[in-house]
């Protein structure tokens, strides 16, 4: 049976380039088998900018610092387990501007590949993601909220999006 993880913060990352946004296809846990940006779990003492610098690190073998980092979104995921329970995780969004070195596969990320903005592999990314992300990607800065059934899998209602000028 598919673990059901409870993430309760977590920073995500988009690098892009001439129109273009790094994907990699995830290995295990909330994603296993979608393209996905880089990103986890925020530790004790991190904060969402930090927790992205390792992240990208330990995902791709790539140096970043946090100055080359927009933030682009907080999304709150509702996700409900199996038993009923129900957990949100409030992640962070960023595109990353620059870094240092290749992207590398990883044993959690692997395949990593430039996609158009305009030509995302929509199909093949988790739910709530084919409705926020083109619109993060497009230049809006926005506040979301995504209901997730059990395992991620399928979305309990649309995504809910605010369009915000800044984040406090």
């Amino acid at each position: 049976m598919q673990e059901e993880k409870t993430l309760l913060t977590a920073s995500l990352g988009f690098l892009v380039k001439d129109g273009q946004v790094l994907l990699a296809m995830k290995t295990q846990k909330i994603g296993k088998g979608c393209w996905n940006g880089y990103g986890g779990g925020i530790e004790a003492g991190e904060t969402p900018e930090q927790s992205l610098v390792r992240e990208l690190s330990e995902e791709a073998g790539l140096v970043t610092l946090p100055e080359f980092m927009a933030k682009v979104a907080v999304i709150d995921f509702y996700n409900t387990k199996s038993d009923g329970s129900q957990f949100v995780c409030r992640v962070h969004i960023y595109l990353v501007s620059q870094w240092q070195g290749e992207p590398q596969e990883t044993e959690t990320m692997v395949t990593p590949t430039w996609f158009s903005k305009d030509q995302l592999p929509l199909d093949d990314m988790m739910p709530a993601d084919k409705k926020w992300l083109p619109v993060v990607l497009s230049g809006q800065k926005i506040l979301a909220e995504a209901r997730y059934a059990p395992f991620q899998q399928s979305l309990l209602e649309d995504v809910k999006i605010q369009y915000v000028d800044s984040f406090v």
